[in-house]
């Protein structure tokens, strides 16, 4: 399928809001704990768990549907769902509430990963760019969560939050259904004229990729859900404002996120499984570094630490691009990221009780350890093979 530009910038705006509805509560939830007479938000921070939980295991069918219906009427589905979950979260009155509000976030927000980047995909000649600049969307709504929340829980409170993006998010999906071509043939029905891994190999790969995201995923969930408090506690005394410390936290995740261009241009010109291994391995001296720090030296750390957080993002789908046939791309990401977000969800359980028993520096210990174990799993990924060819589909303006 050939996109035009809306779409192709509302399917990066889509990851971008992907991310950001996801970490609103985390950077609200100190405002949330105490409106709803929590002492510590260490103790509502379990009540996301859903979220991630349905991120990962709606990846599943998300990816399946996206193959066998068609990935334009997915990402409808996801916009128009979102953003209608995150106004109920906005009405939300108690920690239930809000934990059944935010499994439908999280719900609608597994469509993206599995149909979304796929469909970008399809269209490119050069995907190591195109995956980079959607990884670049995607955290930049990690910033815009930091940003925007912040301003929104010093400005109005925590529920307008969740309000005001989740009207635009279904405003999008009314634009998307008038923009987006139309599929004459959905993915999975499209024919293969030549290529194709052994049964062996494409299991081989598809283990790799998932133990990888499992890993990948673990860091992301502790960093993006526990950078808002982390930094409020190693910035306490140098800087103690909500919105000074979201435009703080949001400039991290726009640096870090600039390292996705970066890599995706080193994706289309180098062989994946080298430079995979040398970015996540430079992740651990700098998270077991960043235990020891405070003040604005921490604040540098958790810039470099991100960008090879970051950075290790694209190589999963570029891994995807190498290996898999478009024809079977989003029920092989839907498997992936179900056993991945959904393990890598824990995370996100853990994340509170883990700070409260032991305190950021065991969890920054824990993760340098993580980024180990994601080193040990790069070597294991097979040599890449040829391109694959698959018959375009035809198509025509939705």
């Amino acid at each position: 399928m050939i996109l035009n530009r809306s779409t192709s910038l509302l399917l990066n705006l889509g990851h971008a809001f992907d991310h950001m509805f996801l970490l609103i509560f985390a950077t609200a939830v100190s405002a949330i704990a105490a409106d709803f007479g929590f002492a510590r938000w260490e103790d509502l921070m379990p009540y996301s768990v859903g979220a991630f939980l349905l991120f990962g295991v709606g990846s599943l069918p998300a990816g399946r549907l996206g193959d066998l219906w068609g990935r334009r009427a997915m990402m409808i589905v996801f916009f128009v769902g979102i953003g209608c979950a995150s106004l109920l979260a906005a009405c939300a009155q108690n920690a239930w509430q809000m934990a059944a509000a935010l499994t439908l976030v999280g719900a609608f927000s597994a469509i993206y990963h599995p149909v979304g980047i796929p469909m970008l995909l399809a269209a490119t000649t050069r995907p190591g760019i195109t995956i980079g600049i959607n990884g670049l969307a995607g955290n930049l709504g990690l910033a815009a969560a930091a940003l925007i929340t912040g301003f929104f829980v010093q400005l109005g409170g925590w529920r307008m939050a969740f309000a005001a993006p989740g009207v635009v998010s279904i405003a999008l999906g009314w634009y998307f259904s008038r923009v987006a071509p139309v599929e004459v043939e959905a993915p999975g029905r499209r024919p293969v004229v030549a290529g194709g891994l052994s049964r062996a190999t494409l299991v081989r790969v598809f283990v790799v990729m998932t133990l990888t995201a499992i890993t990948g995923s673990l860091l992301f969930n502790l960093t993006t859900n526990g950078n808002a408090e982390l930094l409020r506690e190693r910035m306490r005394g140098v800087v103690e404002e909500p919105a000074l410390l979201g435009a703080l936290l949001a400039s991290v995740y726009v640096v870090a996120a600039c390292s996705q261009i970066v890599v995706g241009r080193l994706i289309d010109r180098f062989a994946i499984k080298p430079l995979y291994f040398w970015i996540v391995l430079c992740q651990a001296p700098l998270l077991a570094l960043a235990a020891h720090l405070e003040g604005w030296s921490f604040y540098a750390l958790t810039i470099a630490y991100m960008v090879v957080i970051f950075g290790s993002i694209p190589f999963v789908e570029g891994v995807s691009v190498r290996y898999v046939d478009d024809r079977i791309r989003s029920r092989v990401s839907g498997m992936r990221l179900a056993v991945s977000f959904g393990v890598s969800s824990l995370a996100v359980w853990l994340l509170g009780p883990l700070v409260k028993a032991a305190g950021f520096d065991a969890l920054l210990l824990a993760m340098a350890a993580v980024s180990l174990c994601t080193a040990v799993f790069v070597t294991m990924l097979p040599p890449a093979p040829p391109p694959m060819r698959v018959t375009p589909a035809d198509n025509k303006p939705g």
